[in-house]
């Protein structure tokens, strides 16, 4: 009787272990698939937690982060989309959007970017469309070489929204932020346009094509009025 049980275990455990192979070979062989997903984040991270990428909805969308450390990012509060990290958990570029239609027509976004090192955005493909007008193109500009300076803009943060966009504003034309330097795209009155700027900003050359069919080249001047035309 003793050796009928023991030949019996042996049996068992052979043929569990060819269940659990066989389970592993034909699970190998056919993946399991998923039809649908319903999740309000995705954090993508290294082995050692470094993020580098986050997809989130609009409710769950995250801040600026600089390190791996998150800072309040007042202008994301409409939108979803994607992040990009660089190797030291720091934003470098990403994909968002948003629309809605409204009492005066539909506001949407959509705008694709990559970042320098440490700084904002200085190359993005973008569209917008508010109160019936509408752009599109792609935009490149130049940033300090220094890093976004974040504990300034939090400064502001206590202050009133007209003051801290007061004084957003003044930092911009000081050239805290660096300075857009091309736009090739469609403008909102319509026009296709190419413009060309100098190292703080100003456009200097413009090749533009209205609706109708006019074409010019605008040379301006450093105040931005139109010095000299070429064209219709």
């Amino acid at each position: 009787m003793r050796f009928d049980a023991t030949r019996a275990l042996i049996l068992y455990a052979g043929g569990l272990t060819l269940a659990v192979g066989w389970a592993l070979v034909t699970g190998a062989a056919a993946p399991r698939t998923l039809d649908t997903l319903d999740i309000g984040r995705i954090n993508l991270r290294e082995r050692d937690g470094t993020i580098r990428m986050v997809i989130a909805a609009r409710d769950r969308f995250p801040g600026l982060v600089i390190r791996g450390r998150e800072h309040p990012h007042p202008a994301r509060t409409d939108s979803a989309g994607m992040l990009f990290y660089n190797d030291e958990g720091s934003e470098n570029g990403g994909l968002i959007f948003g629309g809605r239609g409204g009492t005066h027509g539909p506001a949407a976004f959509g705008h694709l970017s990559f970042d320098q090192y440490e700084q904002d955005q200085v190359v993005a493909l973008e569209q917008s469309e508010a109160g019936g007008r509408r752009s599109a193109g792609l935009r490149v500009a130049d940033r300090p070489d220094a890093a976004l300076d974040v504990a300034a803009i939090r400064r502001l943060d206590p202050l009133p929204a007209a003051a801290r966009d007061a004084a957003i504003a003044r930092m911009k034309a000081n050239g805290a932020f660096g300075h857009d330097r091309a736009f090739f795209g469609k403008d909102r009155d319509g026009d296709a346009r190419l413009d060309l700027h100098d190292g703080r900003g100003r456009p200097r050359l413009r090749l533009r094509v209205t609706r109708a069919g006019d074409a010019r080249i605008e040379f301006l001047d450093d105040a931005g009025r139109v010095a000299k035309t070429v064209g219709a």
